[in-house]
């Protein structure tokens, strides 16, 4: 439960002499009802509402402290506790966890960063205008007709820091708690996939680097076609260096593909890239984990094979709500 400060204190007293309710300020401070009652208790006892004498150690850090620290860490998110006891102005003992402790009674807790696309300035203006140009698209008149594709790369055993192992103390290195790894996680395969509110494509095998011609001969001719048969249909593809070569506008142009123009660095935008970790989760929760690129391919064609297409649905249905939110975060990250 969050602690009130010292200046929330006295609003929060100055409420209750107003007439208003524990619970409402209770609710406005994010604090428990008895959080209130024990102040205005307090205030009625002492004629004070600051905290009293307690034993135990005193508090290492002044308001001043606490005020430094708080928004250093408000204008840098990505500061270490250990660089705030280091800049701290004046003689002080403190220790990082002491800062930590100061932080958390701010709501400020060290969590995992979400991992986003670089965007410059160019990006979110681009962003922005795609998002206002697609607002009144609705699914049943424009999305539905459109064909969302991409590449992806999957690794045979991806660590991402995540996994955990149960050991007792001295066994860090015990061979049955060590977590052997090959480097750069044992390679990986490249597929290519599209998915549509009606059907997906078959998921293709992208062997070596992928170039517009390849792209032509391998990709589209064969496998994005065929989905593209129908006169109202639409092709997404991002602005890989393949996808907008001449070679390949030429060929979607010769064949009358109505394509879709897509703002640079916006993975967020397509559902399909949801859909690529979905494939990776299925992948990962098999008994039997791929033992080699030939298993990884087929337990990946297998799994994307299996998906609902009330699923795909679900996720092209999110597309409305997708090109809301980067107009309302003004062309940078969104939840997506």
């Amino acid at each position: 439960m969050a602690r009130l400060s010292r200046e929330d204190r006295q609003i929060a007293l100055g409420r209750l002499q107003a007439g208003q309710s524990q619970s409402a300020i209770a609710r406005h401070f994010h604090v428990s009802q008895s959080t209130i009652s024990r102040l205005w208790v307090r205030f009625q006892a002492t004629g004070s509402v600051a905290d009293l004498p307690r034993a135990g150690r005193p508090r290492a850090t002044t308001a001043a402290h606490d005020r430094f620290i708080r928004l250093r860490h408000l204008r840098n998110r990505f500061l270490s506790a250990s660089s705030s006891v280091q800049a701290l102005p004046g003689p002080h003992r403190l220790s990082d966890q002491t800062v930590r402790n100061r932080l958390h009674e701010a709501g400020l807790r060290a969590r995992r960063p979400h991992r986003g696309a670089v965007l410059t300035r160019r990006h979110r203006q681009n962003r922005v205008q795609w998002g206002n140009q697609h607002l009144r698209w609705t699914v049943r008149n424009h999305w539905r007709y459109v064909w969302f594709s991409d590449e992806s790369y999957f690794l045979l055993q991806r660590h991402d820091g995540r996994r955990r192992v149960y050991r007792r103390v001295n066994e860090r290195y015990a061979p049955n708690c060590v977590d052997e790894a090959p480097v750069h996680g044992g390679g990986g395969v490249m597929v290519w996939g599209a998915i549509n509110t009606a059907g997906r494509s078959t998921l293709v095998h992208v062997q070596g680097r992928i170039t517009a011609q390849r792209y032509v001969e391998e990709i589209l001719r064969p496998h994005a076609l065929p989905l593209l048969a129908d006169q109202d249909a639409i092709f997404q593809q991002d602005n890989a260096r393949p996808h907008t070569a001449r070679l390949t506008t030429q060929f979607l142009t010769d064949h009358h593909v109505q394509v879709l123009p897509w703002p640079s660095m916006s993975p967020d935008m397509n559902p399909i890239e949801h859909l690529w970790d979905e494939l990776d989760r299925r992948v990962r929760r098999r008994e039997e984990a791929p033992a080699n690129h030939r298993d990884l391919l087929q337990a990946l064609q297998e799994e994307w094979d299996t998906i609902p297409q009330q699923d795909i649905r679900h996720l092209i249905q999110s597309m409305p709500r997708r090109c809301r939110a980067v107009v309302a975060a003004q062309g940078s990250h969104t939840p997506y």
